[in-house]
């Protein structure tokens, strides 16, 4: 009897389906998830990136905004303080971001636009300021005037009088960072830097550079200017992790399900038959049938065997009874025929001429459309006249009576005789030897097995052989293992016999050889079968 189970334990098993979808869902998420991380680190890169423009654009724009202011307050320095006081302070007053402006001359600050004249040595008022430089830039915790209130400090060398300058106090506006912040939710912070002094977005106070965090996701500077700007962030943050692996996770079940279905649907559904058939993983074997009087070849029975590349040898019970479920056992039967009429030349040189090729059909390829064609055909592409073809019909299905009947005459027309096929295993036995006109009983090897063995199916043996003698129908033996199952079976005038004790199904090169060294089978012959 046929079954699913058995079938799948040689090709694409459940276990096997389980393992190969679990691979693929776990291969596709780990897939789609590591390209779904590498996309949003991308778009995030490339947002910190757009945001670092951003700022330095701002930053640049700031700074040449205030060197234009400077250059126009640079003259002044040409001037003593009570000649330019006024103009100073009405330069400091209509700019927002400066809290003052202070004329330089020969490293001292002698005119403000908060407090008028004074005379203080720069490094008294800013420690680290380099007048020297063209342009320095430092980080103040506050001034005199605004004690506490931290400032940036900007000195502007008079390009005309190296001895002259402008210094500049500025106010501290981080509003503008805030909100370029807002626009990137991942970044954590953002740092004004000037030498080894910082302000942040996080404290109100100047900080060391050395309290920053380490780091920094971006860090942008000014051309000519010493002040830089770090943005603090997260480029792998825990929202795109779980993002990744969601997306992962979905693409995994749906990548599993298809592997699933495409195993289930495509291959289980009898389509790695025809791919078998279409990659020529299907091949022949011949069993050599013997003649129970002379002992020696009469025929061959041919089998199909399948060498599944992955599963290996695949039992015909398995194959071919799951064929049979799937409707496909027409295509595989005419492959069959197929590889027949490629063997029949060479057959011809090691078989003798009205040898018999015993040929399996299943009833629903008898009942198939095109049948007669299919076998018409078959018989086209074999040696003309040379082979004795003998159709064994398995009882494992019930022919339908009406047209089994023409079609076993049609048969008989065309010369070519018809088996039972392992008789007495199915439902039909009777019925077929009742209804029809058949040429061969082949008896199943369940019974042969039972010889010499005191079991319910040894009397049943002996009823069989007894029905075929009085139907006057040729008898084969199926399955003979032992010489003593040979020898008891000649004695009650079986006429043939084939089985592991004579030979096992052989390839062509295989049955060639066995041929060229044939055996006496001495222990088998009496002066009963004697010639």
């Amino acid at each position: 009897m046929f079954s699913k189970t058995l079938f799948s334990q040689h090709v694409t098993s459940v276990r096997q389906i389980v393992t190969f979808s679990i691979v693929a869902g776990i291969l596709t998420a780990l897939l789609m998830g590591g390209i779904t991380s590498l996309t949003l680190h991308s778009k995030r890169e490339a947002s910190y990136d757009v945001l670092s423009e951003n700022i330095l654009a701002y930053i640049s724009d700031f700074f040449h905004e205030l060197q234009s202011t400077t250059n126009t307050v640079q003259p002044l320095t040409l001037a003593d303080c009570h000649q330019v006081s006024g103009e100073l302070t009405a330069s400091a007053a209509f700019n927002a971001n400066v809290r003052a402006f202070i004329l330089v001359q020969d490293g001292f600050a002698y005119c403000s636009s908060a407090t008028g004249s004074m005379m203080l040595d720069m490094h008294q008022l800013v420690a680290d300021i380099d007048i020297h430089s063209s342009i320095d830039i430092n980080i103040l915790h506050g001034t005199s005037m605004m004690p506490g209130k931290p400032t940036i400090a900007a000195w502007f060398k008079n390009p005309q009088n190296p001895d002259k300058g402008v210094f500049a106090t500025l106010n501290v506006n981080l509003t503008p960072y805030l909100l370029f912040s807002t626009r990137q939710s991942d970044v954590a912070s953002m740092a004004i830097i000037a030498g080894d002094k910082a302000l942040t977005t996080l404290s109100s106070n100047v900080m060391n550079v050395s309290e920053l965090p380490q780091h920094p996701t971006r860090i942008v500077s000014i051309q000519g200017y010493p002040i830089k700007i770090a943005l603090y962030g997260k480029t792998w943050p825990a929202v795109d992790i779980q993002i990744a692996i969601l997306t992962g996770l979905i693409f995994g079940i749906l990548g599993g399900a298809l592997c699933a279905w495409f195993l289930v649907v495509r291959l289980r559904s009898g389509k790695e038959i025809l791919t078998g058939i279409k990659r020529g993983q299907f091949y022949v074997v011949y069993q050599p049938i013997i003649d129970a009087k002379s002992l020696k070849i009469s025929g061959v029975e041919v089998l199909m065997r399948w060498n599944h590349p992955s599963a290996g040898s695949i039992p015909p019970d398995a194959f071919i009874a799951f064929a049979e479920a799937q409707q496909l056992i027409v295509p595989l039967t005419r492959h069959l025929f197929e590889l027949i009429a490629r063997d029949a030349r060479r057959l011809q040189q090691i078989l003798p001429a009205g040898a018999r090729l015993g040929v399996n059909l299943a009833p629903s390829h008898l009942h198939a459309p095109g049948f007669k064609e299919d076998i018409q055909a078959f018989v086209a592409s074999l040696p003309a006249r040379y082979f004795q073809l003998m159709f064994e019909i398995t009882e494992r299905d019930m022919v339908k009576a009406n047209e089994a009947s023409s079609l076993f005459n049609w048969m008989h027309e065309q010369g070519f005789e018809i088996a039972v096929d392992d008789f007495g295993t199915g439902h039909s036995a009777l019925i077929y030897l009742e209804r029809f006109r058949l040429d061969y009983l082949k008896i199943d090897r369940g019974f042969v097995n039972s010889i010499g063995l005191e079991t319910v199916t040894s009397p049943v043996l002996d009823a069989v052989l007894t029905l075929a003698r009085k139907l006057s129908m040729t008898t084969v033996a199926e399955g003979v293992e032992t010489p003593e199952q040979a020898r008891w079976l000649i004695d009650q005038g079986v006429n043939y016999l084939q089985g592991f004790y004579f030979a096992r199904p052989l390839t062509f090169e295989q049955l060639r050889q066995w041929k060229e060294q044939p055996k006496a089978y001495e222990e088998l012959r009496s002066p009963v079968v004697a010639d």
